[in-house]
């Protein structure tokens, strides 16, 4: 009996899904409100778990020199290093997060295989592919060198030992964190225990020796990343690839960069050869060609400082019901209620007893208001039945009242339309006067949706 008492006082009770500890198990997380997540694990003894950052003590910030710490290495993938801001930070830990089959092994190995060519030693280990496989894999997409290194490992302890005989590492790539564990805690792979135990030590080792290390993170059905949220907070940079299993274009984002902006895209090709970088998004985007059609109309937005073009398609139908439809794609479905409401009031049309389709072609998620003008004219010219001209771009952010706003970016979307041959923009003045149009465009700027309605043919 005495032992197992003293067994209890050695377990804490923590949350798996935000990492609180808590005196005892609960239904429901007293911090997150998550159910069912408070799960009972070894307390840390001996030491385990603690970071060493192979500090030398306090020492004053000016006298502290961070020149090698700022200069990066660049990945050799231009999408890729574009999101980070220009390259890997050495010391730094990044995660990459996506849906089974997105290709974050694909990506990773390609990234590997670039930086062992171009810098140094690449340590591969993975924890969910045996050596031949991973090493298969990197000749079919050609990138098999003599300093990439592939282990196949799922002990924390043993891919640290493998670090030790390699000098002068360009990175460490782990895929995936939930697979692999450490000998100074308990539990099975993947829990709140392990995942901080093993994420500490390669924080430790990158820091120490200012390698940086990518770790490889499961999501959940909804997109979440899997595990606690501290796997987040430990980190310096959390990427996502995100991506349709229906068509062939990955987008890389950032929604964490302790060393750069979170505002970037990177836009991939999947090929039989694996990812390939696209230039022109906006071309992939649009497609070969722009037939004029009702309810079509070209927008332009700004992700990041990456201009792009995209088609918004809208269908209006008489609903069978008393209640239409709104069914969105790529657009928040709350925005095109409100623009709808707009549309009526504002623009004299009819449009709130139709089941309304909105639909950004290509597959890629609307965020700034400034489709709002784009959609609201793809709906006016299908309910009218009067098709836009292919050649003119719309975009701005429609208020309440039915004025058209500017929008941040109007050279950068202006450019762009030009340089892929658009010949017409419509779009809100801004606040510091008629911007310079480009050579051969003519730029149209209506103070209110009635106005903007007039340039349908």
């Amino acid at each position: 009996m005495a032992k197992s008492k003293d067994k209890r006082k050695r377990s804490t009770w923590a949350c798996t899904a935000c990492g609180e500890q808590t005196r005892g198990w609960f239904g429901r997380c007293p911090s997150c409100g998550a159910w069912n997540t408070i799960e009972e694990r070894a307390a840390v003894t001996d030491g385990a778990g603690r970071v060493q950052m192979g500090g030398a003590g306090p020492q004053p910030a000016t006298a502290i020199d961070d020149a090698a710490s700022c200069a990066r290495t660049p990945v050799g993938l231009p999408e890729v290093d574009r999101v980070l801001g220009g390259g890997l930070v050495p010391g730094s830990v990044v995660l990459l997060g996506g849906s089974p089959g997105i290709g974050k092994s694909t990506l990773l190995l390609q990234a590997a295989g670039s930086l062992a060519r171009h810098t140094g030693p690449v340590l591969y280990a993975s924890g969910e592919e045996s050596a031949p496989q991973v090493a298969e894999r990197a000749r079919r997409l050609q990138v098999a060198n003599a300093c990439l290194l592939v282990l196949s490992e799922t002990c924390c302890e043993e891919i640290l030992a493998a670090t030790e005989g390699v000098p002068e590492l360009a990175a460490i790539i782990v895929d995936s964190i939930q697979t692999v564990h450490s000998r100074a805690q308990d539990g099975l792979p993947g829990n709140l225990s392990q995942i901080r135990a093993v994420l500490g030590q390669l924080t430790g080792l990158a820091k120490s020796r200012h390698v940086p290390v990518i770790v490889v993170g499961h999501v959940t059905k909804d997109g979440q990343l899997a595990g606690p949220r501290l796997l987040e907070h430990m980190v310096d940079v959390v990427l996502t690839f995100e991506g349709d299993e229906e068509r062939a274009t990955r987008l890389l984002r950032a929604s964490k960069n302790r060393f750069g902006s979170t505002r970037e895209l990177g836009v991939f090709e999947m090929t039989g050869l694996g990812l390939r970088p696209v230039e022109n998004p906006s071309e992939a985007f649009l497609g070969q060609t722009r037939a004029a059609a009702p309810g079509a109309c070209i927008t332009a937005v700004v992700d990041g400082s990456r201009p792009l073009l995209l088609e918004i398609q809208a269908l209006l139908a008489p609903g069978p019901g008393g209640s239409p439809r709104r069914t969105c794609t790529g657009v928040d479905p709350n925005r095109v209620a409100m623009l709808l409401a707009v549309l009526e009031r504002h623009g004299g049309l009819c449009v709130l007893d139709q089941d309304v389709f909105v639909n950004v072609a290509g597959g890629l998620r609307v965020r700034e208001p400034a489709a709002d003008l784009a959609v609201l004219i793809a709906v006016a010219s299908s309910q009218l039945g009067r098709p836009l001209d292919p050649h003119t771009v719309v975009f701005g952010e429609v208020g309440l009242t039915g004025e058209l706003r500017p929008v941040p970016g109007l050279d950068l979307r202006l450019a762009e339309a030009a340089r892929l041959g658009f010949r017409r923009a419509v779009c809100p003045a801004p606040t510091a006067g008629p911007p310079p149009a480009p050579d051969g465009m003519e730029v149209l700027l209506p103070r209110t949706v009635a106005q903007a309605l007039e340039y349908l043919p």
